[in-house]
């Protein structure tokens, strides 16, 4: 619905002889103010320099006239009001009630009942494929995320990025875009020799744990530092992370990139290297190899090449990057943790050495706090301030970890609270949402119990209540949230989606008697609208990764 306003207003912006780079239409903060709105005659007012109230007068009015002719109908226009009847291009239905202007220069879109209540029938016809599209068809996607060192358990900066990565992934594909979920293993220079010094436990031991303990005895006596590291690694990727991965989070990768095989034994790190030569990219100097990575935006050089003849871990970049390009990526999603935010000006500029084309995106991932009674927590009496993902887990739940996680923007701290995700209440949003989900399953269950017909159709028009439409306006939004997240991974608002839907179903419930069987025909109606949230709340949860209840 959003570009079907953006049609309407782009065409009588060029009708009106202005010139606008992008229009603008949102979801206004009060739901008083419409389904819609856009401040572009307050933008346009600037260049051609008249009151934004004006430049809003004459857009509605371009409007008004445009679906005149082409519905053939009569319009009343007001000063600041305009009631509209236009055909949209499905069902024949009548898209907006009205369309009003509001100071100091809103103009506000209302959708009919018609359009909402047709909603329904749609969403339960189309089913968990409500919200799909083909806007990615056609795009390859490398989506990397976690990416962590095989030198140990996976900590909750690790879960954080892997949950947001796992999402993303999700909502791509829902959008239709050819996505490749990838971790790559760093099992290839310096934190190999730290690992296999840690298993050692000789004087240039870094890692300590009971995971360490448990690798020392088995390699105990062994001589060779570099292989005890690589073979430790290999048991860590294998029994630990991989396990966590996959049993604990519940996170599936399509593709394990490893940098000792896939990018030095098949070669790839040599060959970006001779490329980035060829290009006369590269100079020496103080006998090391460097690439001009200033050419491209870094604040400074870069070195591909020690001295010492040993490559540097971004010449493992250039490696991985020259890798994606021959996969045929056209679209690279970097997930890092808050500590690799310095290296994003040097990736960015070795994907355009290398001659990348394509859309490079990164998010960045902050820290985790875990608190519990207002307090710094920890999971265990092991020494250190290291919380394993899995640990939190097995404490509070994956449906909670996933979701509280979820909450927060990427790009800011968050305060986990233990005492919060382990509360069987409504204080709970995982709780509330599952609630709401398996309130619905109840009264499903039970309308077929007492023999309640439900038409498939069913007589939507009677869904009028102030509730019920509301209730229909959050669904509308989903398929626009997708679209939104595919493009800008603020997963973020995805869990507020759910809360808010689950908002409604909840006031819904409370003023509107579901099963009435005085009233079958409204009874119909209402079990299409519940069970149409069931499959919007659904789709919703299985994005997020959280289990949907029947029972609770």
């Amino acid at each position: 619905m959003k570009h079907e306003i953006q049609k309407f207003l782009e065409k009588a912006i060029k009708t009106l002889g202005y010139d606008i780079k992008e229009v603008d239409v949102d979801y206004p903060k009060n739901e008083v103010f419409g389904d819609y709105t856009t401040n572009v005659a307050m933008v346009l007012s600037k260049s051609v320099k008249k009151n934004p109230m004006t430049v809003a007068e004459e857009i509605v009015a371009v409007i008004a006239s445009e679906v005149k002719q082409s519905q053939n109908s009569k319009i009343k226009l007001k000063k600041n009001e305009i009631a509209t009847s236009p055909s949209a291009p499905r069902n024949d239905e009548n898209i907006f009630e009205k369309i009003e202007i509001a100071k100091p220069g809103y103009i506000n879109f209302y959708l009919s009942k018609e359009y909402l209540q047709n909603k329904i029938g749609e969403i339960n016809k189309q089913k968990n494929k409500f919200g799909e599209s083909k806007n990615g068809k056609g795009i390859k996607v490398n989506n990397e995320f976690i990416s962590a060192n095989p030198t140990g358990p996976l900590h909750l900066g690790n879960g954080r990025g892997g949950f947001l990565g796992d999402v993303i992934g999700k909502i791509l594909e829902k959008s239709g875009y050819d996505n490749v979920n990838e971790y790559y293993v760093n099992d290839a220079g310096e934190q190999v020799l730290k690992l296999g010094h840690s298993v050692a436990k000789d004087s240039e031991a870094v890692y300590a744990g009971d995971y360490i303990d448990e690798l020392n005895k088995k390699f105990k006596g062994a001589e060779d530092i570099k292989k005890i590291g690589e073979k430790s690694g290999k048991i860590i990727l294998d029994k630990i992370i991989k396990k966590t991965v996959k049993e604990k989070m519940q996170i599936n990768f399509d593709s394990w990139i490893s940098e000792k095989k896939d990018l030095y034994d098949s070669g790839y790190v040599e060959k970006a290297i001779e490329k980035l030569k060829k290009k006369k990219l590269t100079y020496e100097k103080d006998g090391a190899l460097w690439l001009e990575t200033t050419k491209f935006g870094d604040d400074k050089d870069r070195v591909l090449v020690k001295k010492d003849g040993q490559k540097t871990y971004f010449a493992s970049d250039c490696g991985y990057i020259l890798n994606k390009i021959e996969r045929k990526f056209e679209k690279i999603i970097e997930i890092w943790g808050a500590d690799h935010h310095g290296y994003i000006s040097r990736f960015k500029a070795a994907t355009e050495a290398l001659g990348f084309k394509g859309e490079l995106k990164f998010v960045i991932v902050q820290l985790v706090r875990l608190v519990k009674d207002g307090k710094e927590a920890r999971m265990s009496k092991r020494a250190g301030n290291i919380v394993y993902i899995d640990e939190l887990i097995s404490e509070v739940g994956l449906d909670a970890v996933r979701f509280f996680f979820l909450m927060y923007d990427a790009n800011t701290h968050m305060t986990f609270d233990l005492n919060l995700a382990k509360e069987r209440s409504e204080k709970n949003p995982v709780y509330y949402i599952q609630y709401a989900y398996a309130r619905i399953a109840n009264i499903l269950a039970k309308s077929q119990k007492l023999k309640v017909k439900s038409q498939k159709s069913g007589n939507l028009s009677l869904l009028t209540h102030e509730k019920e439409l509301n209730l229909i306006r959050e669904l509308n939004k989903f398929p626009e949230l997708i679209e939104s997240i595919s493009k800008n991974y603020e997963v973020h608002r995805l869990p507020y989606y759910a809360i808010n839907l689950a908002d409604k179903f909840h006031s819904f419930y409370n003023d509107c008697k579901v099963i009435d069987e005085e009233n079958p025909e409204l009874t119909s109606a209402r079990l299409n609208l519940i069970n149409a949230v069931k499959i919007v709340l659904g789709e919703t949860l299985r994005i997020l990764g959280v289990n949907a209840p029947d029972k609770m």
